[in-house]
Formats: structure tokens, sequence, C-alpha cells
């Protein structure tokens, strides 16, 4: 769908900034059910190229987002590790607009209100393009995974449990 279309998110706004090309796709929202593998299942692609954005804390870093295909689970051990320390934990669902600005379902590492450390799943580099909230529930961002992960400073990790 064209840009013009869907209207801008900071996110995509921060891409524009940094001459980043992407790609906007709305999908139809179910608030019953904002899992990132529906998100996947609407778009018609692989849920594995849909990267969705959990808020944590790690010891030694703080408030962290860690990017992780649709259908896999965070490893907060593996996170950890990513960030230099050994606990993590996922912030209560609670924390994360005050923290980010964003609300579940439309968490995005690109554009939040602070710029916290990211770190995205190395099985991003496997696809040619993938698929981040754009900040907005029912709004993704398409791009190459180097790109997104150049615009939010993201380092690629292992994150996913086995």
């Amino acid at each position: 769908m064209a840009h013009d279309k869907i209207a801008k998110t900071n996110a995509a706004r921060l891409l524009d900034r940094l001459g980043i090309s992407y790609a906007l796709h709305r999908v139809e929202v179910d608030e019953s059910d904002l899992s990132a593998a529906t998100v996947a299942a609407r778009l018609g692609v692989d849920p594995a190229r849909v990267f969705k954005t959990l808020v944590a804390r790690a010891d030694g870093a703080g408030v962290v987002m860690a990017c992780i295909p649709a259908v896999a689970e965070l490893s907060p051990k593996a996170l950890a590790q990513a960030c230099g320390g050994r606990h993590a934990a996922l912030v209560p669902l609670a924390e994360v607009r005050p923290l980010t600005g964003y609300v579940r379902g439309g968490c995005s590492p690109l554009g939040a209100k602070k710029a916290y450390p990211v770190f995205m799943d190395e099985s991003a580099l496997l696809w040619e393009r993938i698929f981040l909230s754009a900040g907005l529930r029912g709004v993704q961002l398409e791009l190459a995974p180097q790109d997104a992960a150049s615009a939010c400073g993201a380092r690629f990790a292992g994150l996913t449990r086995a």
C-alpha cells in the first residue's frame, strides 16, 4: 500500500528522516487478538518475518526492547546475556505505554518516546525484508532488517527459546 494512503507514524517519520526505504501496510485489528501471528496471517506472510517488540528490564542495561519473530518466545536469559547481564524480565503491561508511548499491539522499536537499547533476534537476517509495528495497532512497516537495526541502533543476537 502506498505511503500516502496510511497516516505517518513517528516510526515512519524517523525512517523518512534517515532516508530508509520502507513500505507501510494496514491490517484489520481485532482488539481480542492483537498477536503478531494474527498480523502475519492478515498480511499473508510467513510469521517468522513479522517481528513483535517486547519491552523488558535487564540488569546492567535498564529498560530494553527485544524484537522477536511472531510465533517465537523470548528467552529472558538470552536477552540478559545480549545485554551483558544475568537477568532480564518483561515489564508489566501497564508500564509499556508510560515507558514507550506505545500500546500493546502497536509497540515499535522505532520512534518511541525514549531511545532504549534494542536487540533484534538474529533470525531477522535470514529475510530480505521483515515487518515491524509502525507504532499503531494494525499498521506495519516492511523493510530490510539491516535498515531496521540501523534506524534504532539494534544489535542482533539469539533471543528466543529453542
